[in-house]
């Protein structure tokens, strides 16, 4: 699903990664850790086409992306990816329902989009949320709409930046067992950022990054 080969990223005098190679399996839970300052969110940016590499590539269900023009670029993310960051980063004047097709209408689809929208709000337990505003929601409410709003588009893959780092102990806990619940409905694919030693545990694997290399 994800190949990542000999990815390299400087920055000034600053080697944030220094050749890295990854695979990442269709229906794979993957968490990467390591010290802040170690290249994991840069490594999850450049692997979700948010920044380029100096050198190495990228292939995503098949296709090299690390060569696509701006346009193409933009068009293959909103259709095959799907983002969570620690900051749920909803639309404060749009409802949950609103966020969660956001993605589809910037994509072109209008085809049923609101209906699909639904059909994961109450996946996600969000029922009685669906016309409410993020203002009139609690911290996990927002994190499980966003969530949703990642997997509007059915994509290939999500990539996670400390997507519990916000959230409270108990909301954190039902954020990860949801990630593993759409792994086992969806075979959907995570790529996961995280501190979160439980959530890092429960993944199918964790890689570990140090000074801007994988150490496992």
């Amino acid at each position: 699903m994800l190949i990542v080969k000999n990815i390299t990223k400087t920055y000034g005098n600053l080697n944030v990664l220094k050749g890295i190679d990854l695979q990442i399996n269709q229906g794979e839970v993957a968490s990467i850790v390591g010290a802040s300052g170690a290249g994991k969110s840069t490594l999850l940016h450049i692997a979700g086409t948010l920044d380029k590499p100096d050198t190495g590539k990228v292939f995503i269900a098949g296709q090299e992306i690390t060569n696509l023009k701006d346009t193409a670029l933009a068009k293959f993310r909103n259709e095959k990816l799907g983002f969570i960051f620690q900051f749920h980063n909803l639309l404060g004047e749009f409802t949950a329902l609103e966020n969660v097709c956001m993605p589809a209408y910037i994509g072109g689809k209008n085809k049923k989009v609101e209906e699909k929208a639904e059909e994961l709000l109450v996946l996600l337990g969000l029922k009685d949320r669906i016309h409410n505003l993020p203002s009139q929601m609690s911290g996990g409410e927002q994190q499980r709409t966003a969530v949703a709003r990642a997997l509007i588009n059915s994509p290939s893959i999500i990539f996670a930046d400390e997507p519990s780092g916000n959230l409270d102990s108990k909301n954190a806990h039902e954020l990860h067992e949801l990630f593993f619940n759409l792994r086992d409905q969806f075979n959907q694919t995570f790529v996961i950022v995280t501190h979160n030693e439980e959530l890092a545990n429960m993944a199918d694997r964790k890689l570990v990054m140090q000074d801007g290399l994988l150490l496992s």
